[in-house]
C-alpha cells in the first residue's frame, strides 16, 4: 500500500491543488483531489487483466472549478433537494440558495463543499480531508468541522468515512457524487449494466423531484431491482415517477437499515467483467442514471453524454427536514454525524 501526493496547480485564489494517488498490491489505484475532496480516478482490472478507469472526471483540475454535473465530488453540507429552499430548526427559519426552481439542490452550486479546498493528511493507505464552516455559512447554523477519510484496502475496497461536529443544531446530509461506468469512463452508455438493489421501497416525488412524504413499494414498478436487472430495461417506462426524473433519479430505502454497514447494491458490466459491491451505514441512496449528464472535455478528451455514468449517492432521505416519517437529518452538540460507505470492486 502506498499514498503519493502530487502538486497539480492552484485555484483562482492561489490555493494549492494536490492529487493523492493510493495504490494496493492488486493493481487498484484511486486518485483524489483536495479540491472538493474529489474522487478523480479509480483504476481497476477487468476480466482480462487490463486496467480501466471506472469513474468520470477531468484530467485538468481546473475543469472542476465549473463541474456543473458534480463529477466525483463530496456534496455538502446537504446533498440532494430541500423543498422551498428553506427549513426550520427549533422554530428558527433558515434560507438556502434558491437554485433548482423554487427549491435547493446540493446546498450551493458556486460555494458548496465541492468548490472548496479541503485540508489533507495521509497515511500509508488513506487520505483524510477536513473542512471547517462557520455559523451561517450557506444558510446553515453552527460552527462545524467536517471530515471524509478515503481508505483503500487490499481486497479492492474504497471506504469513505464521513464525520462532522457542530456547536449548534444543524442539517447535515453528506454524499459523494461519483459517476461510475464499469466499462470505463468515456466508453458510452451504462444502460447495459446489470444492477441489483437491497431495496423494496422508494420515496415518492412530486414536481421538482421533491419527496411527497409517501413511501412506495417497488414491486410491480420499474424501480424493482431486488433481482438482477439491466439498468436500461425500464429506464424509459411509461411511469409517472420515471417521467418526473427523466429516468432513474430517485431515493431508494435500504432494507433493514439500522446504522450498521449493509450491502445495498451490486452492479456488473458484462463486457468488462467488473463488478462493484456497495455497502453503507446510511438508510438510503440516490440512484441517478445520468439522465441529464453533459460534460465536455472529460478524461482522455471524452465528452460525457446522457447516461454515460451512474451514481449511487448514499444519504439520509432527501428533504428529510420536512417529513417526520423520514430519518432525522439534524445533528448538533449532542449528536455527531458519522457514516461509512464502501465501494468494492471484483
Amino acid at each position: 500500500m502506498s499514498v503519493k501526493r502530487e502538486f497539480l496547480g492552484e485555484t483562482k485564489d492561489g490555493a494549492p491543488i494536490y492529487g493523492y494517488h493510493m495504490t494496493n498490491s492488486q493493481g487498484m489505484e484511486v486518485c483524489l483531489l483536495n479540491y472538493g475532496a474529489t474522487i478523480r480516478n479509480i483504476f481497476v482490472k477487468d476480466k482480462d487483466g487490463q486496467t480501466r478507469d471506472v469513474v468520470l472526471g477531468f484530467d485538468d483540475p481546473e475543469k472542476y472549478f465549473d463541474n456543473s454535473c458534480f463529477l466525483g465530488v463530496v456534496v455538502g453540507p446537504v446533498a440532494n433537494r430541500v423543498g422551498g429552499a428553506s427549513y426550520q430548526i427549533d422554530g428558527k427559519t433558515f434560507q438556502m440558495a434558491v437554485n433548482d426552481g423554487p427549491n435547493n439542490l446540493h446546498s450551493d452550486f458556486d460555494n458548496g463543499f465541492h468548490k472548496r479546498v479541503w485540508e489533507a493528511s495521509e497515511t500509508e493507505d488513506s487520505v483524510t480531508f477536513t473542512l471547517k464552516a462557520e455559523d451561517g455559512d450557506l444558510g446553515f447554523s453552527g460552527n462545524r468541522e467536517f471530515s471524509v477519510t478515503y481508505t483503500l484496502s487490499e481486497d479492492n475496497a474504497l471506504s469513505l468515512h464521513y464525520h462532522a461536529t457542530s456547536d449548534a443544531k444543524t442539517m447535515i446530509n453528506l454524499t459523494n457524487h461519483c459517476y461510475f461506468n464499469l466499462r470505463g469512463q468515456g466508453s458510452g452508455t451504462i444502460t447495459d449494466h446489470v444492477a441489483q438493489f437491497n431495496s423494496s421501497k422508494t420515496t415518492t416525488v412530486g414536481e421538482g423531484l421533491i419527496p411527497t412524504g409517501e413511501i412506495a413499494d417497488v414491486e410491480g414498478t420499474p424501480f424493482d431491482f431486488r433481482n438482477e436487472k439491466v439498468i436500461g430495461l425500464e429506464i424509459d417506462a411509461d411511469n409517472d415517477q420515471i417521467a418526473l426524473g427523466g429516468g432513474y433519479d430517485h431515493n431508494f430505502i435500504i432494507d433493514g437499515a439500522d446504522g450498521t454497514r449493509r450491502t445495498f447494491a451490486t452492479v456488473k458490466c458484462p463486457e468488462s467483467g467488473i463488478t462493484m459491491q456497495c455497502s453503507t451505514t446510511l438508510p438510503a441512496f440516490q440512484f441517478y442514471a445520468g439522465n441529464f449528464l453533459e460534460a465536455e472535455g472529460g478524461k482522455g478528451g471524452a465528452d460525457y453524454r446522457k447516461r454515460d455514468g451512474f451514481c449511487l449517492e448514499t444519504q439520509i432521505h432527501p428533504d428529510a427536514i420536512h417529513h417526520d416519517n423520514f430519518p432525522d437529518a439534524v445533528f448538533g452538540p449532542e449528536r455527531e454525524y458519522d457514516s461509512i460507505t464502501v465501494y468494492r470492486f471484483i
